[in-house]
């Protein structure tokens, strides 16, 4: 009959197996998702994800989950993109995994919004929406700090000009995955607001 001695010394035995295993996988997918982007996402996202080019979207601290589904989606066809289709045709979902635990993992860089008075209309129709058009509050589904979730991309800190370009696509159903929802919101939104919201989160 065993020990408690004993028990506990498996126990301690097992979880630094686990542990170890965990730390292997993970140095396993940085080393991955860094031979990727040392090949090609540098170019345009930067090697720590920091875009230095508004028309490319900042992916440092972006959320894994929402990284690889877009990955995924540029490889299939649901999201239509000349630049990043043949990005992403040759990558398995594991790299698609490894590299959204990659950018997930670095940290974003705050900046603060070029324009502080439009920022502060946008700020208003993020947190409170505009209940004489119908536009509903960002935060309602992008949260109060704009850090989204594991299904909706963090917001907050991203290039002005790249998230306004996105609303727009969304509101002409230009963006062909995630529409469904976007374009309902979008659709009530002026150009003014779209610029306002998208210039109080690159402040974030």
């Amino acid at each position: 009959m065993r020990t408690p001695q004993i028990c506990r010394s498996l126990v301690a035995l097992a979880f630094l197996s686990l542990t170890g295993a965990g730390t292997a996988q993970s140095n396993d997918d940085e080393a991955r998702a860094k031979k990727i982007i040392g090949g090609s996402c540098y170019l345009c996202h930067g090697a720590e994800g920091e875009s230095a080019s508004a028309i490319y979207p900042r992916l440092a601290g972006q959320n894994a989950d929402y990284i690889a589904k877009q990955l995924e989606n540029f490889k299939n066809g649901q999201r239509k993109s000349t630049a990043m289709a043949p990005m992403a045709a040759n990558l398995s979902p594991e790299d698609m995994v490894a590299l959204g635990k990659y950018y997930a993992s670095r940290p974003p860089r705050q900046k603060n919004a070029r324009d502080q008075d439009l920022a502060a209309v946008g700020s208003y129709i993020y947190h409170k929406g505009n209940k004489f058009s119908g536009v509903p509050a960002c935060a309602s589904c992008h949260g109060q700090e704009a850090a989204g979730s594991s299904a909706l991309p963090r917001l907050a800190g991203q290039h002005a000009a790249y998230t306004e370009e996105q609303l727009r696509q969304f509101n002409k159903r230009e963006r062909t995955n995630d529409n469904a929802v976007m374009h309902a919101v979008v659709e009530k939104m002026t150009p003014l607001e779209m610029a306002a919201v998208a210039e109080y989160l690159s402040g974030k």
